[in-house]
């Protein structure tokens, strides 16, 4: 995996080409620590940093290939899952591959079929090319957003890159930030609407979807969409398909020169994914699979269940790996190092995140990634087969907003009343829901629940499960690791949005056809075991620490943040934090007053280091 960044300037303007787009390629080194390279034309400049996987020498990039007199340049980012139809097809058509690398084959899939050449690719990636002869821009991202891609279109420079880092890095994009912004960070985020990216002048390559950039125009179009049809099979012949259809994307997915590994929580999803990737390893005859756990210091002493959690994760995870017979990895981590690394995930995301989820997956991460460079994970299936909580509450289905952020009204309590008077968080969360509910594909005939359910199933895969894929790829990224996820699988995804949920949810079982898929696989007791989600850290430090950082932060006049939150408000909230505090998530099922506090302190040291201003 890598990282990608480039500009179109047709002005002519060469001055400090060279400079600038190195500056933008140096900001991604985290992305692709193992080697970097630049494009330069009269109107286009490329940058590339690459974390090597596959064909250490032929896949380096930027990669140049010319047909009919007419030089094409890639920059790339992605894996792809199918590159032995796509090399045979190629090669029927009389391309000669100079490589084993899968860039080349993105490549030269461009020469052949043009922008249609997505359709044809399993795999997750980021893509950026040019074509010198029709000057003409390219860029492409992978269905469900693994990958990340931004542009940025002003006074007559076309930016891109893997991050927004990368495109503020170039001179022309100011980190200007206007009310639609500022909605989305302090009412919508750490979620985003697709499309939007907070910087004004910056847009996210929506999943699914390329852009085409000339001299004339920019234009953006969907090369795929979910799709409503009926659902033909029983019960036990869906979770035969399903159990096939990951089982495929599993063992595409272990393609790699380098060490590999799975991420292994104990749950159904990832003890999943590692069981078909230790019977794949061991069919090819390769070595055992290494498994990796992460868990934090104190939790025996302090962790309360909840609704949310209703136990530990720890005894699950050994008696997966010992049933999988894994060479097993716990990472335990201590409070004061999410403390000591609280910023460390901004520094990522280029926006405020997940707090502390985030830097406890950037920190297992970093100590994955003196092992292994790809790791499979069990990110996804929570949205695709229905598991999260909110799927099957009443009370939460009737609620006309996002699902996960219910709790609206106390959270535009926290900031400044004029920021709120002037954005109308209620008006534009409202309006946000409203939007995506319009995108849902209707199936004719279906009844209301089915409906309903349809409807927060699209919800969950455009809007909360993105949020959760950037946190994924940035966390892991910023540690050099590559992670893939099997359950964003295109093929399974369109096979699943289909089951009618009275299957997905058997006899009140959430997730039943992925269950039916495990028998046999797992143990009975892991297969039936109540969801658990990724663990956050329930020592007090950790509440303590984040609660005087924002003292010291509502202490100093100069903290750039006091101009967007309701100071009072915030201290009420401190005092009380001092006593019992219930779990009332503000966002999802495990960002509380704790992460609420962290979050304060993201957003003022995001105003600060990228100099961001209002406007």
């Amino acid at each position: 995996m890598c990282g990608i960044a480039g500009y179109i300037d047709f002005s002519g303007h060469r001055e400090q080409q060279q400079a600038i787009v190195e500056a933008m390629g140096e900001t991604l080194v985290c992305r692709g620590p193992d080697a970097s390279g630049t494009y330069l034309s009269e109107h286009a400049a490329f940058a590339h940093r690459r974390l090597i996987v596959i064909d250490p020498e032929g896949g380096v990039q930027p990669m140049v290939r010319s047909l009919f007199h007419s030089d094409y340049c890639i920059t790339y980012n992605g894996e792809l899952y199918n590159m032995d139809e796509l090399r045979s097809e190629l090669l029927l058509r009389g391309h000669t591959l100079q490589t084993r690398s899968d860039t080349e084959l993105v490549l030269l899939a461009y020469m052949e079929w043009g922008p249609a050449c997505v359709e044809k690719m399993n795999g997750i990636f980021a893509i950026g090319i040019w074509n010198e002869a029709e000057q003409t821009l390219f860029l492409a991202r992978d269905r469900m957003g693994v990958k990340p891609l931004y542009f940025a279109n002003r006074d007559g420079v076309f930016a891109f890159g893997s991050e927004i880092k990368a495109i503020l890095a170039h001179p022309a994009i100011p980190p200007e930030v206007d009310a639609t912004g500022l909605a989305e960070l302090c009412f919508i985020g750490p979620a985003r609407t697709p499309g939007l990216a907070v910087f004004k002048h910056i847009h996210e390559v929506r999943p699914g979807t390329f852009v085409l950039h000339t001299r004339e125009r920019t234009s953006e179009h969907t090369y795929w969409r979910l799709e409503s049809k009926p659902h033909e099979h029983d019960f036990r012949t869906t979770a035969e398909h399903v159990r096939d259809l990951l089982e495929d994307a599993v063992s595409r997915q272990l393609v790699s020169d380098v060490p590999l590994a799975t991420l292994l929580s104990g749950g159904l999803d990832s003890s999943i994914v590692s069981a078909f990737a230790a019977r794949a390893l061991k069919q090819n005859g390769k070595d055992t699979l290494h498994t990796y756990s992460v868990d934090f210091i104190g939790m025996d002493e302090h962790f309360e269940a909840n609704a949310f959690q209703t136990g530990r994760d720890a005894p699950w995870v050994t008696r997966v790996a010992e049933h999988l017979q894994t060479v097993h990895h716990d990472i335990v981590l201590d409070t004061d190092d999410l403390l000591k690394h609280l910023l460390r995930p901004l520094a990522a995301r280029d926006l405020p995140g997940m707090a502390d989820i985030d830097t406890s997956l950037f920190l297992f991460c970093e100590a994955i990634k003196k092992n292994a460079t790809v790791a499979l994970s069990g990110e996804a299936a929570d949205e695709v087969f229905g598991g999260y909580p909110w799927f099957h509450r009443p009370e939460v289905l009737s609620d006309n907003t996002f699902p996960w952020s219910r709790r609206l009204g106390d959270r535009i309590r926290y900031f400044h009343p004029a920021l709120a008077g002037k954005l109308d968080p209620t008006a534009y969360v409202a309006e946000r829901y409203s939007d995506a509910l319009k995108e849902v594909p209707r199936l004719y005939g279906e009844d209301k629940q089915e409906a309903r359910i349809r409807e927060i199933s699209y919800l969950n895969l455009t809007r909360f499960l993105p949020t959760l894929l950037e946190r994924k790829d940035r966390m892991s990224m910023a540690a050099g690791l590559e992670v893939r996820v099997p359950f964003c699988d295109h093929r399974l995804i369109e096979y699943v949005w289909n089951i009618p949920w009275f299957l997905k949810s058997l006899n009140g079982t959430p997730k039943a056809i992925l269950r039916k898929a495990a028998e046999g696989i797992l143990p009975y007791d892991v297969v039936y075991r109540k969801k658990s989600p990724y663990p956050s850290t329930a020592h007090p430090a950790y509440l303590e620490g984040t609660r005087a950082r924002v003292e010291a932060i509502l202490s100093d006049a100069s903290s750039p943040v006091l101009a967007l939150i309701d100071v009072a408000a915030v201290r009420q909230t401190i005092e009380k934090s001092r006593g019992h505090l219930e779990h009332e998530p503000w966002f999802g099922q495990i960002m509380a007053i704790p992460q609420l506090f962290d979050y304060i302190i993201q957003i003022n040291a995001w105003m600060t280091t990228h100099r961001v201003t209002l406007i």
